[in-house]
């Protein structure tokens, strides 16, 4: 039985992914989304990608994602955040970030999938959750 149990270590890891290397902001965005439909920002035009910014300040935000077991924020500063979010059964990671425009007053957000092509709408509805908390704070 022990032989069975370490022999999905390597699986379970594998779930992970590695980061990516086009994380972070570029010219004063966050990386636009793929074409795959596992991945939703703030900055895209199409229905598929699209979600709305959050009215909140990146403080709000980072409240929040300590208050969530699956989060595991990585980077913090200088109005970007960028958290790593595993999901619990599979580990799988996703990549989500907020980036703070105080002239619009909103926090930009994206958050994709690491592994794979479709997320069932997993980053959207991970997104529209914060919404929620941060309205009920």
């Amino acid at each position: 039985m022990k032989k069975s149990s370490f022999s999905l270590i390597p699986f379970l890891t594998a779930c992970a992914g590695e980061p990516p290397q086009n994380i972070g902001v570029q010219n004063g965005r966050l990386t636009p989304c793929p074409e795959s439909p596992n991945c939703v920002s703030s900055f895209e035009s199409d229905a598929e990608h699209r979600i709305q910014p959050l009215q909140a300040s990146l403080r709000q935000v980072e409240q929040v994602l300590l208050g969530l077991d699956e989060a595991n924020i990585v980077e913090s500063g200088d109005g970007y955040l960028y958290a790593e979010f595993t999901s619990r059964l599979m580990r799988y990671v996703d990549d989500v970030e907020f980036l703070e425009d105080s002239t619009a007053g909103v926090i930009h957000v994206r958050s994709a999938s690491r592994l794979g092509y479709c997320d069932l709408g997993a980053n959207r509805k991970r997104i529209e959750n914060i919404r929620g908390l941060l309205t009920q704070n």
